[in-house]
């Protein structure tokens, strides 16, 4: 009995080793999963801001829209790194904390497996009990049980060997694996840093180095053009203006088209009553030739 409580108590902490990794692991992976797909998300956003910076840069003047231009580029550089940081993310760091899910149910087979040994073990033990003091002079029952005892105790024993085996070698791959994945994952950030920080002190200097004076001298320029030429578009029919309609000759002239238009107006007049009277008389006709 005392080797089994032996055994309850190695067991017992091989079991608390296999879920102390299963609640650690499964946490370890599940945030470096989200850890990656955030950097994949500001990756994308990161290539709609690329975009933006293209287009806004197509309508500046020409020393802005190279500056802009230059930092969109080195952006999405800093882009193609951080699309290399996540496919090694995903490689090196979630995909093996991925395995201890499998691993884990291999172990906690080889843990139940033992659980059964140890049960059969107990109950064998018990029967035997039960003979000794049911039938203590019943000597073929007896070394039968104590048989059973003895088959199941060295299977207990088989077992509990193997399972210490197995958990000895998942102990040994988990504090290795803790170390590498986490090496990894600090490696590929420092790769990743370290050539984005390259790139970005080139955009720095890239947009210090912009001439803010050559752009505004630019655009300064083409609104005083702009301005010179509106005056000038509305100079230009005032002078050909007097020059072209007809009160220009004179007041004898306005006086010649009045009386012009005068007799235009009568003539206009009289037109109209003669079409009025035409209009009456055909009426009355109409109404006249209708039977009654």
């Amino acid at each position: 009995m005392n080797l089994i409580l032996s055994r309850d108590t190695q067991v017992k902490i091989m079991e608390n080793t296999v879920t102390n990794a299963e609640t650690y692991f499964g946490k370890f992976c599940s945030l470096m999963a989200a850890y990656t797909r955030k950097t994949a998300k500001l990756r994308d956003k990161s290539d709609l801001l690329v975009k933006q910076l293209i287009d806004y840069g197509n309508t500046e003047n020409p020393e802005l829209r190279t500056t802009v231009k230059n930092f969109a580029e080195q952006l999405a550089k800093v882009q193609d790194y951080r699309q290399a940081e996540v496919e090694r993310l995903e490689m090196k760091v979630v995909e093996p904390l991925k395995v201890y899910g499998v691993l884990i149910k291999q172990t906690r087979a080889e843990i139940k497996k033992f659980n059964n040994a140890r049960n059969n073990e107990i109950k064998q033990l018990e029967k035997l009990e039960k003979i000794r003091q049911k039938s203590p002079s019943d000597r073929h029952m007896i070394t039968q049980a104590e048989c059973n005892v003895h088959k199941a105790s060295v299977d207990a024993s088989r077992t509990t060997q193997q399972l210490e085996e197995t958990i000895d070698e998942f102990q040994k791959q988990k504090l290795k694996d803790i170390q590498k994945i986490f090496l990894e994952f600090v490696t590929i950030e420092m790769v990743f840093h370290a050539k984005a920080l390259e790139v970005y002190s080139e955009a720095f200097q890239n947009l210090e180095d912009y001439d803010l004076a050559k752009d505004l001298e630019d655009f300064r320029a083409k609104i005083h053009i702009a301005s010179r030429t509106f005056h000038e578009a509305r100079q230009v029919p005032a002078t050909n203006l007097s020059s072209s309609l007809p009160w220009s000759t004179g007041n004898q002239t306005i006086q010649s088209m009045l009386q012009k238009m005068t007799v235009e107006s009568d003539e206009d007049s009289e037109e109209n009553r003669v079409q009025e009277l035409s209009v009456t008389d055909y009426k009355i006709q109409r109404v006249a030739s209708r039977p009654t």
